[in-house]
């Protein structure tokens, strides 16, 4: 591990947008907030919340929506994302759910994850101890992937 404060500093910040994010979250039935943040590799910072529908399979985790607005903004050769930042307001950390590993398994596999809660507790996992032997497009016939 480094000791350039840098990194350190880098990730508070992700994480404090991701907690400011998560005061946006739209959870009328479980009134479970979440926020999310992901940073590219240009560091631009894309936050996102959980939204909640009357028909609970339509919700969309926070996870989701920051990886999907940064999608919607970024160039094909802009989409390099480096960190992502999960904050909820539980006293053990709380990990994505598995729609959510999938997207990140998809669209940020590099990125470092860190789990946080809003009493400082923290933890960081890379996608592939979260989703290990995940499916992609590798199995789908005709497809290339470059990796």
């Amino acid at each position: 591990m480094s000791d350039d404060p840098k990194p350190q500093a880098n990730i508070e910040a992700l994480i404090e947008a991701a907690q400011q994010a998560r005061l946006h979250s739209v959870a009328p039935f479980s009134n479970f907030l979440v926020g999310a943040a992901v940073k590219t590799a240009s560091g631009k910072v894309y936050t996102g919340c959980n939204v909640e529908s009357a028909s609970y399979g339509l919700t969309v985790c926070a996870e989701r929506v920051a990886i999907w607005k940064a999608l919607s903004e970024l160039s094909e050769d802009e989409r390099q994302f480096t960190e992502l930042a999960v904050v909820a307001d539980t006293e053990t950390l709380t990990p994505p759910c598995g729609t959510c590993r999938q997207i990140i398994w998809e669209f940020a596999r590099g990125a470092r994850i860190v789990f946080a809660n809003l009493k400082g507790a923290r933890e960081e996992f890379h996608i592939g101890d979260l989703l290990p032997r995940a499916f992609d497009a590798r199995f789908l016939k005709g497809t290339k992937i470059t990796d």
